[in-house]
This record gives structure tokens, C-alpha cells and sequence, in this order.
């Protein structure tokens, strides 16, 4: 079995991570900071930008891979893959760049909707 679209999503988030990492560490070098935010908000915000990638993205590829391993229709496979890239991607535009909540909230809103109907379909298939 091959994890084509996993294996994409998977590639995509390595580049999005050492990104937002990148982000950070120079951000940490321009404020001369190796702990903490020393209370510069463009560092918190980063920091929040890769931490909260970090706490999510994980799960996102491997409710995908699960998906897909499972034998889900490539439409839905497809669909879940192109939710998470897109919310990442989103989250941490809103985070780094927006002054507003909006891209976020859309973001966490697409994110958690494609959770649901992954973990949905996942339990579907298990029970059913």
C-alpha cells in the first residue's frame, strides 16, 4: 500500500515547519533571545505560528494516512488533504501576518471540520 497523498501532505508540512522554525529562530536572533519571548510580540506570534502547527499538523497526516490507508474515495482523501494544507497554511498567515481573528478562525473552522469527518469516517468504517 502507498501513501501517495499522505506522502504529499507530508512533504508540504516539513517545508511549512522548518518555515515557521526558521521564522522564529531569526526572529529570536533579532531580539537576542534564546528562551522565552522577551516580550516581543512579532516573536510570540511566531511562536504560537509553529507551535500550534506542531500540535496539530501531526494529527491531520495521521488521520490522513489512516483515511487512506482505509481505502476512503480518492474525492474524500483528496478533499481531507487539501483541508488540512489549507488550514495550516491559513492559521499561519493569520497568525503571522493578519491583524485580525477572521483568517484563523476560518482556518481552526476547516480544520476541525475535516478532524470530524475523518474521525467520522474512520469510526464509520470500524464499526460498520
Amino acid at each position: 500500500m502507498s501513501f501517495h497523498v499522505t506522502s504529499l501532505v507530508a512533504g508540504i508540512f516539513a517545508l511549512l515547519m522548518v518555515a515557521l522554525s526558521l521564522q522564529t529562530s531569526l526572529r529570536r536572533i533579532a531580539v537576542r533571545t534564546v528562551a522565552m519571548d522577551a516580550k516581543d510580540d512579532i516573536l510570540r506570534r511566531r511562536i504560537r505560528a509553529h507551535g500550534n502547527f506542531a500540535e496539530y499538523a501531526p494529527t491531520a497526516l495521521i488521520l490522513l494516512a489512516l483515511v487512506e490507508y482505509g481505502g476512503a474515495p480518492g474525492a474524500l482523501v483528496w478533499s481531507l488533504a487539501a483541508a488540512f494544507v489549507g488550514s495550516r497554511i491559513l492559521h499561519a498567515f493569520g497568525m503571522l501576518y493578519a491583524n485580525s481573528i477572521p483568517p484563523r478562525s476560518i482556518a481552526m473552522t476547516v480544520q476541525h471540520t475535516a478532524f470530524l469527518v475523518a474521525g467520522g469516517w474512520l469510526l464509520y468504517r470500524f464499526i460498520g
